[in-house]
């Protein structure tokens, strides 16, 4: 017999809530929500694999590394088609193509030519060489203008002559290009290129690169024999004099030959002289000599000098001259201060310059450049990049024409008190002098040559 699904509500004699009763075994009538709805709290329904989503996985599971392996294989032979090479190559297939299926035995014979050129270029690509190759700059490290000679040396380790080829090495934005002859055994050949140094700048040089290939440029297959080497063409710089007159002394700093009454490095006695110091008379000595005589010292100083230097495009006029000159003028007083060897510190919106040798300082200044600044103000610029600078006792700002004199005075204000600060302000051509802001000296310096009498006068 069937059975039919009853739900009634019955209320208790009580009055309490009502019972409900349920004959289980009859198909339950779908609600409003219909027969799939879900009843919070019971466990979701388990959903179907999709059948085409899991053929197509495992079509890709075996496809995909046949088609690495494949593409691994296929990946350096391709590579020897040059960009030439493939438009030979589409307008050779298209032609054909478009030939067979127009009737058209013209359009075919031209298709074929650039497809018969293509394979014929192949036979270029065959021969195998046994090179050791080496790359010399000399010297590698060279002032604006002066001249830089590269040597290429090609030797043939192998046990046979090797055949003619073509090598190919970058220098800069150029290509030096030399036809090499065939090599005997245990033989050498040099080549010699010249580098251009008119221009500030670090100049790679290589790598060596041996080409085989057709005239046309269709095929070419390259080997790569060494390492790109670096020609640093360092900025001009003038000769300056000693900076030590013009640091502040502290007595617990360096050493120098200057002769004081008061410091703590002792160097001589001499006679009393009416308005010294009694606390120096050296009273041993005077109960010797019959006559009062006094200590002399070597002055002491400890010094600190930081260079801040903009290359933020902003300050400098159009043209890449007067940012070359601030770059020649920064690199000239920083070189002069590491001689006299006094801890300076240099720094520019991108680069902390090393400042251990003279060599390590304009290695880094080959690499300054030009650019769009990163900070809103100067001010932001010279807080940013000297906070974590030992503290100094001079400053000297550099920047180009465009920047006001009050971003000088703004600078000034970062550092203390007791903190010499000068700006140099850059204007290739302009008359040398010196101006106030606000008890500030701010030198304009139009030429290199320059820089020694307006730095003596500053200091």
């Amino acid at each position: 017999m069937s059975e039919t699904l009853e739900q009634r509500a019955d209320t208790a004699p009580d009055g309490s809530e009502p019972v409900r009763t349920a004959t289980v075994g009859a198909p339950a009538e779908a609600g409003p929500e219909g027969p799939d709805a879900h009843i919070d709290g019971a466990p979701a329904p388990a959903r179907r694999p999709n059948p085409f989503r899991s053929a197509l996985d495992g079509v890709g599971a075996v496809v995909v590394p046949w088609a690495r392996v494949v593409w691994s294989a296929a990946q350096p032979v391709l590579a020897v088609v040059s960009g030439l090479g493939w438009v030979v190559l589409a307008i050779g297939v298209i032609a054909t193509v478009a030939g067979f299926i127009l009737g058209w035995a013209e359009l075919v014979f031209l298709g074929f030519v650039p497809l018969a050129a293509l394979l014929a270029s192949v036979a270029y690509l065959f021969g195998r060489s046994t090179f050791r190759i080496s790359i010399h700059l000399n010297p590698s490290r060279v002032t604006v203008g002066e001249r830089a000679i590269g040597q290429v040396l090609i030797a043939n380790p192998g046990n046979r002559a090797t055949t003619p080829t073509r090598l190919e090495v970058p220098v800069g934005y150029g290509l030096a290009e030399f036809a090499i002859p065939a090599i005997p055994k245990d033989g050498e050949h040099e080549e010699l290129f010249a580098v251009p140094t008119n221009r500030r700048a670090v100049i790679p040089a290589g790598p060596a690169v041996s080409v085989r290939g057709d005239q046309l440029g269709l095929l070419r297959r390259e080997v790569r024999w060494t390492e790109p080497v670096e020609l640093f063409v360092h900025p001009e710089t003038t000769r300056l004099h000693p900076t030590a007159a013009g640091l502040i002394r502290d007595l617990e700093g360096l050493v120098t030959k200057t002769i004081t009454n008061n410091d703590i490095s002792f160097h001589a006695l001499r006679g009393y002289v009416p308005g010294d110091d009694r606390r120096y008379i050296h009273w041993k000595s005077s109960a010797k000599t019959g006559q009062l005589m006094v200590r002399q010292f070597e002055e002491t100083r400890r010094s600190q000098l930081t260079m801040v230097m903009t290359t933020d495009s902003r300050y400098y006029a159009d043209d890449e001259d007067e940012f070359e000159l601030a770059v020649s003028l920064t690199a000239s007083i920083a070189t002069q201060v590491i001689l006299d060897q006094v801890p300076i510190s240099v720094v520019t919106d991108r680069l902390a310059l090393r400042t251990h040798t003279v060599t390590s300082f304009l290695d880094d200044s080959c690499r300054l450049q030009l650019a769009e600044g990163t900070f809103d103000t100067p001010r932001t610029f010279a807080r940013e990049t000297t906070k974590r600078l030992p503290a100094p006792s001079v400053v000297i700002i550099v920047a180009g024409s465009r920047l006001e004199a009050q971003e000088y005075r703004g600078i000034q204000r970062l550092f203390g008190p007791d903190v010499n600060v000068f700006g140099i302000r850059v204007e290739r051509g302009a008359r040398a002098g010196i101006k106030d802001v606000a008890g500030m000296n701010v030198m304009t310096v139009g030429a290199l040559s320059d820089l020694a009498k307006v730095m003596s006068r500053a200091l």
